[in-house]
């Protein structure tokens, strides 16, 4: 074997596979357990061993599922006090739905901690969150929200892609 194809290999071997299905699986968990603590404000430890008995979480990214509950979960007030004002400057007549917290919780903690995960792929993965398990037109709401605090929180990382 040649050089070049050995170095080849090594580096195909030594690049983290990144499971995109597990992750949207494990996103999709996170939003319904955050659905539930917001409804029934069951204890934080509770509902993530709920979501781990689902049948949907043997299929999931579990160490992204871990990551994720871990962060949404224990900083909740934090990540929805850093979207509302955008909240309020999309939806100011209505109220705000369980399901759009939740997506809208998520995806602010994956723009604010997970920064090798590009904006439009977080927003892209809340967008189809909201379409899933949201109502009519609440993906559209959750856009509109994202877009303004991506922009604040990812505003390098649009620029250069401008």
């Amino acid at each position: 074997m040649s050089s070049d194809a050995s170095e080849n290999t090594s580096v195909k071997t030594t690049k983290k596979k990144i499971d995109f299905m597990g992750r949207r699986r494990a996103r999709a968990l996170v939003v319904q357990g955050l659905y539930q603590y917001q409804l029934a404000r069951s204890p934080i430890d509770d509902i993530r061993l709920h979501l781990m008995d689902s049948p949907n979480y043997a299929r999931c990214d579990e160490a992204y599922f871990d990551e994720l509950w871990n962060g949404v979960s224990h900083q909740y007030e934090v990540l929805r006090e850093r979207f509302m004002p955008f909240v309020a400057a999309e939806r100011a007549t209505q109220a705000l739905s369980p399901v759009e917290t939740a997506v809208l919780v998520l995806a602010t903690w994956e723009l604010s901690e997970r920064l090798e995960i590009p904006y439009r792929t977080v927003l892209n993965e809340a967008i189809d969150l909201a379409k899933v398990y949201g109502g009519t037109d609440g993906h559209k709401f959750v856009n509109g929200v994202l877009d303004k605090l991506a922009a604040q929180l990812r505003a390098d990382e649009i620029r250069a892609q401008f």
